[in-house]
């Protein structure tokens, strides 16, 4: 059969791409192997989101004489909270993500694993030719090289959200946003955590000191945080419990979770075959996300660029664009993103060390607002947190927020970012009393401020 697109996976990116094409008038297929959704519905955001809630709101009954009510010592019904994600997560497959909504917009829903036997023909069953391949395959957890590591059967994100309940306790490998999520979410349910990083500080993509205050909350809900170890050896006991080992240091548990990395999924496909040019990140591609394959094309984690839904979802929408509309999606774009912990830490843009890298140091400025100033914060008893955003030049360049619902607030600075604003032209935005958005003009007044300074000075030099 003929198509116009042929789509290799269809999570996120490749379910946006579907829709999008259609839209263009153009006659798609997408391969599925596996269920359709992806990573997003059935091992990632969704269920860990929907676990987070839950931690949330024991959390709260826990801690509710911040509010002027009885505290309440909550014993968490796991396997409730397991089944709660589990209904969310079928509740969207039913009506969303599903072959037949897919159906009815034209698309042709191939199930079955794929191959491409040429730059324009892919097998599924049967030979399928089309003009241009998009690859949306995603990725994977990686396991790192450690000794009697699969031997221990280790949860991972693609697997602990089969289980029924959660683990009594674990050890987590990977102080990145997976780990640290989970590692939260986990020990509010009432698990027992033990979180281990291999470098000096978790999420060692934020600002340091944001990601610091961030591990003191979780030190403080007693997750057991232990940076600057390299676990080199997985024991199994005899009554199944596991040890995970680093020299001379060990730390056991009912289970051993990792979050050390994402692998692209690029076995089985033909890609070499087909011309397709892999790196150590993944399939590469350029500014247009074609392939060393003309007719091929990739988007998301298989990419290897950027791991998040969003990213996967954006780029998908810009490959078709250049496939049909060549030439209009093209050059550099902005990714934000948030570690959803309680508060969360949202991130856009670039950190103070690399913006002064980038600008040199008389260029570069940082403005500071801590939450402790905010009259919602004050209200909702969440004052652990702060905005930071940095300045290049007088332009905005990087924005991070630590604080409750920061994924909500990096958009506006992200834009920001984007068009290249000042932070002075954000102080004439007016933001809604109460919120913790305020914090954005607040901390833009400031700027507003210091010019207002100098043209009072101006002024009283010609009184």
């Amino acid at each position: 059969m003929r198509h116009d697109l042929l789509i290799i996976g269809m999570g996120s990116a490749g379910m946006v791409a579907a829709e999008f094409a259609t839209k263009l008038g153009v006659k798609v297929a997408v391969a599925e192997r596996d269920r359709i959704g992806g990573d997003c519905l059935w091992t990632g955001c969704v269920p860990s989101k929907a676990l987070l809630a839950s931690a949330r709101a024991a959390h709260t009954i826990r801690h509710a004489d911040r509010y002027g009510l009885e505290a309440v010592g909550p014993s968490p019904d796991t396997d409730r909270v397991w089944m709660r994600l589990k209904a969310i997560q079928a509740q969207i497959a039913q009506t969303d993500d599903n072959a037949e909504r897919f159906s009815a917009m034209g698309v042709d829903v191939l199930s079955g694993a794929a191959r491409l036997t040429s730059p324009t023909t892919v097998r599924v069953g049967e030979s399928h030719t089309t003009r241009y391949v998009l690859l949306a395959v995603g990725s994977r957890p990686a396991l790192p090289p450690i000794d009697g590591l699969q031997d221990a059967a280790p949860l991972t994100s693609e697997t602990i959200f089969t289980l029924d309940q959660a683990p009594r306790s674990v050890v987590m490998i990977g102080g990145g946003p997976i780990g640290v999520e989970l590692a939260q979410g986990l020990a509010r349910l009432g698990v027992r955590v033990t979180l281990l990083q291999r470098g000096p500080r978790l999420l060692p993509r934020e600002e340091p000191e944001l990601a610091e205050r961030l591990a003191a909350v979780l030190s403080a809900e007693r997750v057991r945080v232990v940076t600057g170890v390299a676990p080199d050896r997985v024991s199994v006991a005899a009554d199944g419990t596991k040890t995970v080992h680093a020299g001379d240091q060990s730390w056991t548990a009912a289970e051993v979770f990792v979050a050390a990395g994402r692998t692209p999924n690029v076995d089985g496909l033909g890609l070499e075959e087909c011309g397709v040019k892999l790196g150590a990140q993944g399939v590469v591609v350029d500014a247009a996300l074609r392939t060393s394959a003309k007719s091929i094309y990739a988007a998301g984690d298989v990419a290897g660029r950027h791991h998040f839904t969003h990213a996967a979802a954006y780029e998908a929408a810009r490959a078709v664009r250049n496939m049909f509309l060549p030439g209009t999606s093209r050059g550099a774009y902005l990714v934000p993103w948030c570690t959803f912990t309680d508060p969360e830490l949202a991130h856009a843009g670039v950190t103070e060390v690399q913006a002064r890298a980038e600008h040199g140091d008389a260029a570069v400025r940082v403005w500071r607002q801590d939450l402790a100033h905010s009259d919602r914060a004050r209200t909702d008893s969440a004052q652990d947190g702060e905005l930071r955003i940095v300045t290049a030049k007088g332009r905005i360049v990087g924005a991070h927020v630590l604080a409750p619902a920061a994924g909500e607030l990096i958009g506006e600075l992200a834009l920001a970012i984007d068009r290249k604003l000042k932070l002075a032209d954000l102080a004439s935005v007016v933001h809604v009393y109460p919120t913790i958005a305020l914090a954005i003009q607040q901390l833009a007044a400031q700027a507003s401020y210091e010019k207002a300074e100098r043209v009072r000075w101006l002024v009283r030099s010609r009184a």
